[in-house]
């Protein structure tokens, strides 16, 4: 398991930074946030990231991708972070377009994975239902109806939901809340009869959405995978999110680290740089060891997305661990870049401030640190 990127990785990092740095720099979010778009990205941008093959990189060449894994994926997401560029690639591709490799029929992968990957059409998970992430207390229900399903019930934190073509829904058709067995995967279009998006207003001004299903009835083609046996492939694709994502929060505090210690060798106090001062040496250098902690952590997470001789726990494992020191490193390195700055650290003028506020969904979405050491937790003690 390799903690450093391949040469051809190192390439597609190289580019994908290059790329943002001067077609979605921070600038672009800002200006997104304040027209109050409610996609949340810009549809030219994304049009861009799928004409350089963004959208293939995780799927196997069978599927029409370019079969590059997660450590590429993890490059790309990284080059986000640093200029907090928004797009549907987690919640389409990452998300919807890995259930739909690991769980869909022939049938489903035919119709949905070439318009994922040519970026024609767009698709949203639909699982979370309380205020903290549990895939495993899904309480919508799917009952059998006639030759289909009917669905009833409400989703919350749909990523990129408003303007999808498509959602996967997350019901249960057995068990109870709480319980993993029972859970099915269901192909709902946006524009079925009874389902409600609304947009939900987060500070980070990202897409989300909240999806109100009122006897939304679907066809039995509308299943993806088995009925009741959908842990399996839903927590293989969180977890190629999670460590994707960690990348993301990677990303962030990187800038905001080196955004600090350039603040610090340039603001002068006393007549002298305040990055000579001793206390906040030590403050840089403590952010400093956490950072490249984290670091290690999310390659590592990345890299067992990839390899084939771990099993799904010790993939799981990784990738709780990525997100979880991911999380943990941002939520110190931010607090300190705001410290650090002063007065101007909490204006919005700095963009310190846009940083922090997507930090801190990013932080949540796909589970808290609590989640995941929890999550951590029972891995290891299974072993």
């Amino acid at each position: 398991m390799s903690l450093v990127y391949s040469e051809e990785q190192r390439l597609l990092a190289d580019t994908a930074a290059e790329f943002l740095l001067a077609r979605s720099p921070v600038a672009a979010q800002r200006r997104l946030r304040d027209e109050g778009k409610a996609e949340g990205f810009g549809d030219a941008l994304w049009k861009e990231m799928v004409d350089m093959g963004w959208s293939a990189i995780p799927f196997p060449e069978a599927l029409g991708g370019l079969a590059f894994g997660c450590m590429g994926l993890g490059a790309v997401f990284e080059s986000m972070g640093r200029n907090l560029s928004a797009s549907p690639l987690l919640s389409s591709i990452v998300l919807g377009g890995t259930l739909i490799e690991l769980a869909g029929s022939e049938a489903q992968q035919a119709e949905w994975m070439p318009q994922l990957i040519a970026g024609d059409k767009r698709m949203a998970l639909a699982l979370d239902e309380k205020p903290r992430h549990d895939p495993a207390a899904t309480a919508l229900r799917a009952e059998r109806h006639g030759n289909g399903w009917l669905l009833q019930g409400d989703k919350r934190f749909v990523a990129d939901g408003v303007g999808a073509d498509a959602f996967i829904v997350v019901a249960r058709s057995a068990g109870a809340p709480g319980e993993r067995d029972g859970l099915s995967l269901f192909l709902v279009p946006a524009d079925a009869p009874g389902l409600q998006v609304s947009p939900m207003q987060m500070i980070d001004s990202r897409n989300h959405a909240q999806l109100r299903l009122d006897g939304v009835r679907v066809d039995a083609c509308a299943l993806i995978g088995e009925e009741g046996g959908a842990w399996g492939p839903l927590d293989a694709a969180l977890d190629r999110s999670r460590a994707c994502l960690a990348a993301e929060l990677l990303g962030m505090t990187q800038n905001l680290f080196d955004t600090t210690v350039e603040y610090l060798k340039t603001r002068v106090q006393f007549d002298v740089p305040i990055g000579s001062f001793q206390a906040l040496q030590h403050r840089a250098a403590w952010c400093y060891a956490h950072l490249h902690l984290a670091r290690s952590a999310v390659m590592a997470g990345l890299a067992a997305m990839d390899d084939p001789k771990l099993d799904a726990a010790g993939r799981a494992r990784l990738a709780s661990l990525a997100k979880w020191k991911a999380g943990d490193a941002a939520h110190r390195i931010s607090r300190e870049a705001v410290q650090m700055h002063g007065g101007m650290g909490v204006t919005d003028e700095l963009d310190v401030g846009l940083f922090l506020k997507r930090i801190r969904v990013a932080q949540a979405e796909l589970g808290d640190a609590d989640f995941h050491c929890d999550r951590y937790g029972e891995f290891v003690e299974a072993q």
